[in-house]
């Protein structure tokens, strides 16, 4: 009798351990799946950032482009503009030689 309950007890105190460790790997199994999730998830943030990163480097750089050749039309302007008001000038004084010569300026002479 004293070893049939000592056996009854010690099955049940197995079948509980049994019932622990079954429940501890489901819910470590739980875990890893989640664990799975996550880091799906986050490698598909990564992949969507790096696509992002990967955009905004081309846009920066199609700006900067953009922005050397608009630079570039800007001082072929000023060159263009600061070539006309010396013409203008010149013009200007050639003018006052002809219909005003006491504004007349006298070219500064030129050495060769």
């Amino acid at each position: 009798d004293d070893k049939k309950e000592y056996c009854e007890a010690q099955f049940d105190e197995a079948d509980d351990q049994k019932k622990a460790l079954t429940r501890a790997i489901s819910d470590r199994k739980n875990a890893i799946a989640t664990a799975k999730e996550a880091i799906s998830t986050l490698t598909e943030e990564i992949a969507s950032l790096s696509k992002g990163i990967t955009d905004l480097d081309k846009a920066v750089a199609e700006g900067t482009q953009q922005r050397k050749q608009q630079n570039e039309e800007y001082k072929e302007l000023k060159a263009s503009d600061a070539a006309a008001k010396e013409l203008l000038s010149f013009a200007k004084n050639r003018l006052a030689k002809f219909y005003n010569p006491k504004l007349h300026k006298a070219a500064p002479k030129r050495e060769l």
